[in-house]
């Protein structure tokens, strides 16, 4: 399994044959039912579906400080998404994993594996998104917060494990939304109204 992409350096090549070999061990199949699991996790994160519930949830029912926090969180995803997908995936130009190298279009008949996305790799949107609202949520609510973080590990996982990403564009999809939901979380909530 590798992929057709010119690689600069030595440095470059090594840091891509071990985001592979890590691709590699994640993406392996853990049984039909926990792979179905995954893969319906992941479609459900699809256009940051599971913040918008969660924020929901967290206006109806988390009164004055659910309400900032949610409003905190869906701004910076909003921030984040058109961040990595408008200005880093253009630039950085990454392909896809390959799921099947002697397949002609790259892609087996493998079940938990998802369709797989138009966009470039890196970094993850999924990701990113996730990881901001969770950062930006935490800056207001610091237990919901905590929460919505080890939501969005799951959803970083689950974006390696159904063959749409490598290790390194969740990791650089982590980097980017916290740093924007930091921000975010630092400078907006004061600025959102009580009532």
């Amino acid at each position: 399994m590798s992929e057709a992409e010119p690689l600069r350096g030595p440095v470059a090549q090594a840091a891509h044959e071990a985001d592979l070999r890590i691709y590699q061990a994640l993406a392996a199949p853990l049984g039909p039912r926990a792979d179905r699991w995954v893969g319906r996790f992941t479609t459900l994160a699809d256009h940051s579906k599971i913040s918008m519930l969660t924020a929901a949830g967290f206006a109806a029912f988390g009164g004055t400080r659910g309400r900032r926090a949610a409003a905190t969180g869906m701004v910076a995803v909003a921030l984040t998404s058109a961040t990595a997908n408008a200005v880093v995936k253009p630039i950085a130009h990454r392909r896809r994993p390959l799921r099947n190298p002697d397949h002609p279009s790259g892609q087996p008949g493998i079940s938990h594996h998802v369709s797989m996305p138009t966009s470039r790799s890196f970094p993850s949107g999924h990701t990113a998104a996730a990881c901001a609202f969770a950062t930006a949520v935490g800056s207001v609510w610091p237990v919901a917060g905590a929460a919505t973080a080890v939501v969005a590990v799951a959803v970083g996982y689950s974006r390696v494990h159904v063959g749409v990403h490598y290790p390194g564009d969740v990791a650089a999809g982590a980097l980017l939304g916290v740093g924007i939901g930091a921000v975010v979380g630092r400078y907006l909530p004061p600025r959102l109204p009580l009532r």
